[in-house]
């Protein structure tokens, strides 16, 4: 690797001045903004090998298919030895890095999963379109589950789940609340549309340990878990709140550490603007929660991002190393958002930083990043480095190659569906058996004690910690395991 004394060399100006990011500064967040074929990739890439090589895991989600040539050496690409020669990075070497490859769908990674309960009735509800009156009743949904034990692993119990609040409507809404079958139907419809998108493979178990995401290699590298978000951006709701969710369970489950050396982890969130299209201002609330205290916990989340506009301000505030690649100002709105990036910067008196964000060539860059004391230094016009890793895509073989030789391999490829909502409303179904309230006559409070003795024995039995951790704190997002 391409090192300097005193960080990560992430670019070197034309007068050959290094421009690198400390370490202890990285998990204090950033922002790669630039429009397309600007070279925002390329930093991604060169950003995401530089932590490797300290031992910091990485992860990221590949959107178009073109990074999983991290896992190879380069030398393939005939512009990286031109920005080589042009920047007098000598000695440099080519090199590959650790890399696990990762998919909803288990076709060109491990699969991914998660639980229904896990991802919440928040979340859940803008996976599926819900407003608000739909999203009321899917929380009671939740809640009904939760109280009478029923597990919701996958999209069958949830649709289960449903139905069978549905059907006893009259009997929950003294405890609950009003159902309406409108709402009902609403719900069964979007879980239906979300089946059809593929949305039933990202729901079962084994669900996902984030522990496999923070590993390094025998050789210290850090592990770069890559997402192949190809398909996955054909849903971009359910994109955006996995990666959401994925933060969430971070900032739960990992402990404060307050500035760390470096970073336990670095998450790159491409294709930002997804994130904040047509959310709700609580959702928003959270979203800038977790990333103003995910810091404390050792994560740095970088947003990719075409247009720096598509971040709020709360948030960008909080993105302290930028990389600016060009900017096209086409428009009032592009005009509007040029001059925005180039405020945002700490200016440098010897560059009209408005005027160049236009001029920027593919793989050049405004920088700045936070220096020794936390501050942004001068905003300075420079040289993106050049990747260490093959530029082409691994092909098919190659890709099967590294994920069969993982330590990872045989773990995650077979679902597993264990006696859940599903298994358990058939059965009651089955017997004729009434809904507990009905049944058992409990008052409000009998209920909610009832709930809390099956909270705790299920938490016995399954994931004690994070269940615990997510009662006390009433869950990030309102979800409830």
């Amino acid at each position: 690797m391409t090192e300097v004394a005193d960080g990560l060399l992430l670019a070197r100006t034309e007068g050959k001045a290094d421009i690198v990011l400390l370490p202890n500064m990285a998990n204090r967040h950033g922002l790669i903004a630039g429009a397309t074929g600007t070279g925002k990739t390329v930093s991604l890439r060169v950003l995401a090998e530089q932590f490797s090589s300290i031992g910091v895991p990485v992860f990221m989600a590949d959107v178009k298919g073109d990074l999983s040539g991290i896992a190879q050496a380069g030398g393939d690409h005939p512009k990286v030895a031109e920005r080589v020669k042009l920047l007098g990075l000598d000695p440099f070497s080519y090199q590959g890095f650790p890399v696990v490859f990762w998919d909803v769908f288990g076709e060109q990674g491990y699969p991914v999963r998660t639980t229904v309960s896990e991802i919440g009735p928040l979340l859940f509800s803008r996976i599926l379109n819900l407003n608000e009156v739909q999203s009321g009743v899917l929380t009671i949904i939740y809640k009904i589950a939760d109280d009478n034990g029923y597990l919701l692993l996958d999209l069958k119990d949830l649709r289960s789940m449903v139905q069978f609040a549905g059907d006893n409507a009259a009997e929950f809404k003294t405890n609950y609340g009003n159902i309406s079958t409108a709402s009902i139907g609403a719900i069964q419809r979007n879980i239906l549309a979300l089946e059809q998108q593929g949305g039933d493979k990202f729901f079962g178990e084994p669900a996902l340990d984030l522990n496999d995401f923070m590993q390094t290699d025998g050789n210290g590298l850090g592990t770069i878990n890559i997402l192949n978000a190809c398909k996955l951006m054909q849903s971009p709701k359910v994109y955006a709140m996995f990666l959401l969710w994925m933060l969430s369970e971070l900032f739960e489950n990992l402990p404060e550490v307050g500035d760390p050396k470096k970073p336990k982890l670095v998450f790159f969130f491409d294709e930002a603007h997804l994130l904040f299209d047509d959310i709700a201002d609580v959702l928003r609330d959270k979203i800038e929660q977790v990333v103003r205290l995910i810091r404390s916990k050792g994560i740095g989340v970088y947003f990719v991002t075409q247009n720096p506009l598509d971040i709020p301000d709360i948030i960008l505030g909080q993105l302290g190393n930028r990389v600016q690649h060009a900017l096209r100002a086409f428009s009032p709105r592009d005009q509007k958002a040029v001059k925005a990036a180039a405020d945002t910067f700490r200016q440098n008196k010897s560059l009209n930083t408005e005027k160049v964000i236009s001029e920027l060539a593919v793989g050049e860059a405004l920088v700045s990043l936070l220096d020794a004391k936390g501050s942004p230094s001068i905003v300075e016009r420079a040289y993106v480095c050049p990747p260490h890793s093959r530029m082409a895509p691994l092909t098919d073989a190659e890709r099967v190659a590294v994920i069969r030789s993982s330590p990872l391999a045989g773990h995650y490829e077979k679902a597993v569906d264990r006696e859940s909502a599903y298994e358990k409303l058939k059965a009651r179904h089955d017997t004729g058996e009434a809904p507990a309230e009905k049944k058992e006559g409990k008052s409000e409070a009998g209920v909610l004690i009832g709930a809390l003795a099956k909270s705790a024995a299920h938490a016995i039995g399954s994931q004690i910690g994070r269940q615990i951790i997510r009662g006390v704190l009433g869950s990030i997002f309102g979800g409830r395991r």
